[in-house]
């Protein structure tokens, strides 16, 4: 019988108080903000703004949507910090975050959050309009308090509803230049909503173990490597659906269904691939799904090209 003996995680005392670097400190609070998923987001907010113009939009309103955009996902993205310090100082990939290297407090991370929340809130509701702003509030208010508090430890449908945070932007970008909404960002709302299970997925299937360590109910640690196979499957087909749906929903040329059509091609085959990994067998780095999560993420990236490229071809 081999004894496992669980040894607590070491975390670096805290520095002691005025001895932090400057330079450090300021990327500490960066990376707070989670700068990588915040360019995630501002790739999904820029390109509806071309669809809601009908080709280039003022210099002006795409500024400050992109500026008031990065503040108020750095506020939703600090606050995550601090409600999940704990978890992040179980997993490996997260152990090295701010809050658990004790680079910065629980309380100044705290208020780092608000500070944004309300600075994000005001630019925006100034610098555009109040519709933006209110979005952006909702934005923050979902993914802290309905995802991070009341989603994440409780249910593996946890990325499925807390994703519709993520969604937001694609609605701010359209309200920041019309000030209103309609079905054309509505349909794109659909596509992130159905894209981010899959996209998580994948990437917790990799990385199960921390997820089980941490006791968060992620899909791939509550149930069998084929069930979230078959979801990422269905999720696929899902979003690749919605993608064709903005074609007659916002009269786009023949060019945008052409690129969302071979990039669903692109992204099915790789679910597909997942599954059959599955099917022989394979587990652990032989099942590879972090190639359905690197895939994903192109897949965003170039469909919301086409997204931007599109008005600009009328």
């Amino acid at each position: 019988m081999t004894v496992v003996i669980n040894r607590p995680l070491r975390t670096p005392a805290p520095p002691a108080p005025g001895r932090r670097p400057l330079g450090a400190l300021v990327r500490a609070y960066v990376a707070l903000t989670k700068p990588r998923i915040i360019e995630l987001l501002l790739i999904t907010t820029l390109p509806v703004m071309f669809l809601a113009a009908g080709g280039l939009p003022p210099l002006w309103p795409v500024a400050a949507t992109l500026v008031g955009g990065m503040l108020s996902a750095g506020s939703a993205n600090a606050l995550n910090c601090y409600i999940d310090r704990d978890i992040d100082a179980k997993m490996r990939r997260t152990r090295r975050r701010p809050l658990p290297m004790v680079q910065v407090s629980p309380r100044e991370t705290l208020v780092f959050g608000i500070v944004l929340a309300i600075v994000s809130t005001a630019f925006l509701g100034l610098a555009l309009n109040w519709v933006a702003a209110s979005l952006s509030v909702f934005a923050i208010l979902f993914y802290v308090f309905v995802y991070s508090l009341l989603l994440k430890r409780r249910t593996s449908q946890n990325v499925v509803w807390g994703g519709i945070a993520g969604c937001m932007p694609v609605m701010i970008g359209w309200s920041a230049l019309t000030g209103s909404l309609s079905w054309t960002p509505g349909v794109l709302f659909l596509v992130v909503f159905f894209w981010t299970p899959p996209h998580t997925w994948t990437l917790a299937m990799r990385y199960r173990d921390d997820y089980a360590a941490a006791n968060v109910p992620m899909l791939p640690v509550v149930a069998t490597e084929r069930r979230v196979a078959l979801e990422v499957i269905a999720y696929t087909w899902v979003t690749v659906a919605c993608s064709l749906a903005l074609w007659p929903v916002a009269h786009t040329t023949v060019f945008y269904p052409v690129v969302a059509a071979v990039l669903g091609v692109v992204s099915l085959t790789e679910a597909y691939r997942l599954l059959g990994r599955v099917r022989t067998g394979a587990t652990g780095p032989l099942l590879k799904p972090m190639r359905y999560f690197h895939l994903s993420n192109a897949y965003l990236a170039l469909l919301f090209l086409a997204v931007a490229i599109d008005p600009l071809l009328h």
